[in-house]
């Protein structure tokens, strides 16, 4: 993940528009510096988000990936405290892993929420809103008195983190499609690795200062992040659709940089035209199930997340307190700083390969048909190799009694083509649907959630029943490369004519 060529490639890229009537008869395009005309075509409104600079747009960019990772960082940084949790409830290690689970659940649905708010009023509102809620349902969990007040503060917890589905539409926002895929990266890699980094925290606060002050620290955390978000994320909502006029109008009302600042901080900002109702909570993510373009790739990238992700998180204080007799700091700090590094290290084999590969297509189609989304899947191999032999590497060495590095690397490895994958997924069927970004993420995230939510109900059963963890491992492997990517193989074969079957068949 490279934010200084990110930065560098839009300010010499796409953002230095030639004109060139060339290349659609006499129409005029704004293209890139290879004379690729770029999409969606930025408007000549200065206050277009597109016609911003390369470095605030980034910076933007930046703001939305840590408010998604807020989401995954409360419901994770208390993971290494399971058994302080069991000591002062009285329940047992595996129960108090539910609190997680819950929280896992209800992250997969708030967005059914407030998604519909924020194409109707902003983004701004919505991530203000939702990140106040985080904060005083993490300040709530930490004087709960019993178990079950935990519980019903999780699930509050749970349903704040819009940005895991709603940051995909505001990069979306932000970039021309060329661009998407280091953008996309930057945002999946943050956004999940939320997850990844909460339990250093976590581990080192419940070892020293006891597990109530987890809560604390998050609900310190969540509130920063208010705070920076009030007074430096703009609204990105843009209409395409404005008249001149209305284009004039935005232009005066952004002479001064007082004014401008309040435009962009969406003080009094509306959007002629668009309305609430009722149908806009489910019918727009029943629309995107329908189409192969996004329930494979979900399930696909749903299924891979939560095996080389969330299964590590909510089975690793069990295992690791078992087999090797760890307490909660040094459990918090290697499995988290694992998951940190193989992820940081799998963005870049994914977001750079994914662009690279699609601005070579788009060079190709001016002489030729244009580059089909597809094009995209080509980046897969790398986590589709990688994810089950971490897996593997994981399940045998526990299972044989290899040193406690042996099985911390092989979740780092696991962490690393999980990356991969989720940069290629979530691009691809972005691009598929590109005006249905928010709802695509969110039907991607539901999935994620929904499956990951399971592994503490059974994945330690099973590894007992079936007679071990190697064999666990192995079951596990196999549904998420072979089951699981059977579909993406149709996608990758079929994907451009299923496409075009989609549009005739369904009329949104």
């Amino acid at each position: 993940m490279d934010f200084a060529n990110m930065v560098e490639d839009d300010k010499d890229d796409s953002h230095e528009y030639i004109e060139n009537a060339e290349l659609k008869g006499a129409v005029k395009l704004k293209v890139d510096k290879h004379g690729v005309p770029l999409s969606p075509q930025p408007s000549d409104n200065p206050e277009d988000p597109l016609n911003w600079s390369g470095l605030y747009r980034t910076f933007i960019l930046l703001q939305v990936s840590i408010l998604s990772a807020l989401g995954s960082y409360n419901t994770a940084i208390i993971n290494p405290a399971y058994n302080e949790l069991s000591a002062e409830f009285g329940v047992s290690i595996v129960t108090a892993s539910y609190q997680t689970t819950v929280t896992i659940a209800v992250n997969g649905l708030g967005p059914f929420l407030f998604i519909p708010f924020a194409h109707v009023y902003g983004r701004r509102p919505v991530y203000l809103v939702t990140t106040l809620i985080g904060v005083l349902s993490a300040l709530g969990c930490a004087y709960v008195h019993n178990f079950g007040q935990l519980v019903g503060l999780r699930v509050l917890n749970g349903i704040f983190p819009v940005g895991t589905a709603l940051g995909v539409a505001t990069a979306n926002d932000l970039f021309c499609l060329h661009e998407r895929g280091r953008a996309l990266g930057v945002y999946t890699v943050l956004s999940t690795t939320g997850a990844h980094f909460a339990p250093i925290p976590g581990g080192l606060i419940g070892q020293y200062l006891g597990w109530q002050w987890i809560f604390k620290f998050a609900a310190i955390t969540n509130g920063f992040c208010l705070l920076f978000t009030f007074f430096f994320l703009p609204e990105t909502l843009y209409i395409r659709e404005q008249t001149a006029g209305a284009v004039e109008n935005l232009r005066s009302s952004s002479e001064n940089f007082f004014s401008r600042y309040l435009a962009r901080m969406n003080m009094g900002k509306r959007f002629p035209g668009r309305r609430l109702r009722l149908s806009d909570f489910f019918w727009p993510y029943i629309k995107m199930i329908r189409y192969p373009s996004v329930v494979f790739p979900a399930i696909y990238y749903g299924t891979q997340y939560g095996l080389g992700s969330t299964l590590p998180a909510v089975t690793v204080s069990h295992i690791f307190a078992q087999e090797f007799g760890w307490d909660t700091l040094q459990i918090g700090l290697a499995y988290g700083t694992a998951l940190l590094i193989g992820a940081f290290l799998g963005e870049t084999a994914g977001g750079w390969v994914v662009d690279s590969i699609m601005n070579r297509a788009r060079r190709k189609a001016l002489t030729g048909p244009s580059a089909p989304s597809e094009i995209r899947l080509k980046a897969i191999w790398t986590g589709e190799i990688i994810v089950p032999i971490g897996l593997l590497w994981y399940g045998f060495s526990i299972q044989f009694g290899a040193p406690w590095i042996v099985p911390i690397l092989g979740m780092g490895v696991a962490c690393f083509g999980v990356q991969c994958i989720t940069t290629v997924m979530y691009t691809y069927s972005a691009d598929c649907h590109l005006t249905k970004s928010a709802e695509v993420a969110q039907v991607f995230n539901f999935v994620r959630q929904e499956i990951g939510m399971t592994f503490a109900f059974y994945a330690i059963v099973l590894g007992e029943a079936l007679g071990g963890y190697h064999f666990l491992f192995i079951f596990f492997a196999c549904v998420g490369s072979i089951l699981a990517f059977i579909p993406i193989l149709v996608l990758m074969w079929k994907g451009e004519a299923i496409r075009a079957a989609e549009r005739r068949i369904f009329v949104d």
